[in-house]
């Protein structure tokens, strides 16, 4: 069945415009409070949210929906998303909600939900509170000796801190380590500088003066551009890039250059393996990952599996194998051990254990492979059945039998926008640069 509201993320979109509204959210709410409410106790929720402008209209509908219908709300304020999962968890609440977009816009935001376990809803779930949101509202609300009561938590920030540092291992320190830190203007704008600084490190920030406008604005994970050039100009040993709700990182080594997911992901699992810890030997990450990952985990002994694109599928997957690693190309890296959901400033914290243990620099630390020549463009189209065309099948076939044996290509659409987006990586970058603009031609004529 075709859901409305959820993408491959929670509810996400332009505030004030279609479905990204108080009206949405006062629904979800209600929705989602009347999904969880469960068993005699009292109902709890924790809300969490980012440093877009419009998360106080969102923050307020949420609470509206959630004690109509007989929540106990805890507001957290700014928090980055794993932190609500944790807190869900933590304070034993019945659901967890994140106001964010992430990576996107001010302009934009978005709803996550995490279930009492801390971890983020299937698609079952959340096609069951869709339905519950078309449901009248008189049909939701509770009588009014019934209705929650709503409540700030004044130490949030202290307990993430302090369960982020605890992921760091005991026995080292960042002392004498100069780090550049962005926060994208976002939800860890508080809480990342404070870890880095408490333990040790020589703290640079950018991205920490939020104004509900400037969240992801030329900082952070998505330009860290800004995040580099700050590493070069002050002699930087590393540089972290969160993203707005600071479940993503990027890292920067000392020479500048970008260091993306798939190379976080194959330091943390050969620590891992070496301590003996990488449960499987196995990392789960996504059909987006470069070939040269896959071909560099071969070589140590350590399986790949892939998952179709999104945090939460990787997460299921993870679930389902008892795995403890996994992660996206994009920086969403997921450490089972300590959190539910991909966590930015945990994974970075892994890779400054990794770089203080060996004594070395970044850049000899986080080059573990060179990857292989790929390439991703979108294709717009208006028609949702371009794909079946016998023209784009061709060209789909065509381009697969030529990368047979020394790449991949895939093919997916976008879960936010009328795009298909087409991708191939192989050897030869000629090559991989001419099927893919050979496929995106054709999707295009046939949209």
């Amino acid at each position: 069945m075709t859901r409305k509201y959820f993408g491959t993320d929670g509810i996400r979109g332009t505030t004030n415009q279609g479905f990204m509204t108080a009206e949405t959210a006062l629904r979800l709410g209600m929705a989602a409070g009347r999904y969880f409410v469960r068993g005699d106790h009292r109902h709890r929720v924790v809300i969490g949210k980012d440093t877009r402008l419009s998360g106080y209209m969102i923050e307020s509908a949420l609470t509206a929906g959630f004690t109509s219908v007989g929540m106990d709300v805890v507001l957290v304020g700014p928090m980055p998303t794993p932190a609500v999962g944790m807190l869900t968890k933590s304070l034993r609440a019945d659901i967890g909600v994140m106001i964010s977009a992430s990576h996107n816009p001010f302009h934009d935001n978005g709803m996550k939900l995490f279930g009492p376990d801390g971890f983020k809803l299937s698609d079952a779930v959340e096609l069951e509170i869709e339905q519950r949101m078309e449901r009248p509202i008189e049909s939701l609300l509770v009588k009014p000796a019934a209705l929650g009561r709503a409540k700030r938590l004044e130490d949030a920030r202290g307990r993430y801190i302090e369960f982020a540092k605890s992921t760091f291992p005991s026995e080292l320190r960042l002392d004498g380590l100069k780090i550049v830190i962005d926060c994208a203007n976002g939800a860890a704008y508080n809480v990342a500088p404070t870890v880095l600084w408490e333990l040790g490190a020589d703290v640079i920030t950018l991205g920490v003066d939020p104004n509900g406008f400037n969240i992801n604005k030329d900082v952070g994970s998505t330009a860290p551009q800004t995040m580099c050039q700050k590493v070069l100009e002050t002699g930087a040993d590393l540089g972290i890039a969160l993203d707005g709700d600071a479940d993503r990182v990027i890292i920067s080594n000392e020479r500048g250059e970008v260091v993306d997911g798939d190379q976080l992901m194959a330091v943390i699992a050969t620590t891992l393996k070496a301590a003996g810890k990488l449960k499987c030997d196995c990392l789960v990450t996504t059909v987006m990952s470069n070939l040269g990952l896959e071909r560099y985990l071969e070589g140590e002994g350590i399986a790949m599996e892939r998952t179709k694109v999104g945090d939460r599928y990787v997460v299921e997957q993870m679930r389902a194998n008892n795995c403890n690693l996994g992660g996206e190309q994009s920086g969403h890296i997921i450490l089972s051990d300590f959190a539910t959901t991909g966590d930015g400033l945990l994974a970075a914290l892994q890779i400054l254990a990794a770089l203080v243990a060996s004594g070395k620099r970044a850049s000899e630390v986080c080059h573990r492979f060179e990857p292989v020549p790929q390439l991703l463009k979108n294709a717009r189209y208006e028609d949702a059945d371009v794909l079946d065309g016998n023209a784009v099948k061709d060209a789909i076939a065509a381009a697969e039998e030529a990368l047979a044996g020394s790449g991949r290509v895939l093919i997916r659409k976008s879960g936010t926008e009328p795009v298909v987006r087409v991708m191939a990586e192989g050897d030869d970058r000629h090559l991989v640069e001419t099927l893919v603009d050979r496929i995106v031609e054709t999707v295009e004529r046939a949209a």
